[in-house]
């Protein structure tokens, strides 16, 4: 196998549209978006084909959700992304720029609480696709949970959505049960019966769901289906939690408004390398929150 002879300039080009070097060779390994780990039996097939027809026969799968080829050779790189643009597959997903998205399987499992597949495609979209010449001072990561499970570590992402359903209580209608069937459901033992009447403080609920229609004298019929958003995680040498945003929102318009007041608020704030989560800590979360909150 031949030693590196590409200049690091055309190195550097080329990564930027997706493709990231075999260390100490010609070779490349492409970057094939997935939008949010989601593809077609076609789009498979065709990164199959394509890893065998330009590559090492090999398909790699990343934690974020991308499909890596490697064994690529620099001078079939514009013809290896012809190849896959026959079933809308594209290379990326690199540089100081919004990255694509993370998603969990959301409303096929039975916790979930939101399309995370749907909201996420709609945030790639709009984000990663939309926001791709928007540079800023450092990579930006955006993850979708469907519950407050967590399967995806929202909060390890520079913003992070976790679904979200709030249990409407009807105390008036309580029973005061010896064994209440909505304590036996709360997984986090957030809700109790307290003097004759069931309670649950909203301040460490999880509001995950599992309590909705567990009462057979209908004391949590329904609950409000919502957006719970995490600015500020990160994952890697330096390890951020993120923290929630005072407000859970119903409206996943506006959900989504601050994502993109967060974006831009990195863009104009940040200082070049370092990331959101150091831009918080620098200005601090309460001014950060304000500015995000505003007009919503």
């Amino acid at each position: 196998m031949s030693a590196l002879t590409i200049s690091p300039e055309d190195e550097k080009r080329v990564k930027g549209m997706g493709f990231l070097n075999n260390r100490g060779t010609n070779l490349f390994s492409a970057r094939v978006l997935t939008t949010n780990g989601k593809v077609t039996a076609a789009q498979h097939r065709c990164m199959a084909d394509a890893a065998e027809k330009f590559g090492n026969g090999e398909l790699l799968y990343t934690t974020r959700l991308s499909v890596e080829i490697p064994g690529i050779p620099y001078d079939k790189i514009e013809e290896f992304q012809k190849f896959i643009a026959k079933e809308g597959l594209v290379t990326g997903g690199t540089g100081a720029k919004v990255r694509p998205v993370v998603s969990c399987k959301g409303t096929t499992c039975q916790y979930g609480l939101l399309d995370s597949y749907a909201v996420s495609e709609e945030i790639y979209r709009r984000f990663y696709e939309g926001y791709r010449e928007v540079a800023l001072p450092h990579k930006f990561k955006i993850a979708v949970g469907g519950c407050p499970n967590n399967c995806v570590k929202p909060d390890l992402n520079d913003v992070g959505i976790i679904g979200q359903r709030i249990p409407n209580v009807n105390a008036d209608v309580c029973k005061g049960c010896k064994k209440c069937a909505i304590e036996a459901a709360c997984p986090n033992k957030v809700a109790k019966v307290v003097d004759g009447k069931i309670q649950i403080d909203k301040n460490i609920c999880k509001n995950c769901g599992r309590c909705v229609g567990k009462c057979p004298f209908h004391t949590i019929e329904d609950g409000a289906y919502g957006y719970k958003i995490y600015i500020g995680g990160r994952w890697g040498k330096k390890v951020s939690q993120g923290k929630a945003l005072g407000r859970i929102f119903t409206s996943k318009e506006e959900a989504l408004d601050v994502i993109e007041k967060a974006i831009l608020f990195f863009r104009d704030n940040g200082i070049k390398g370092e990331r959101f989560a150091e831009t918080i800590e620098r200005i601090g979360f309460e001014n950060v929150e304000k500015q995000l909150l505003e007009q919503l």
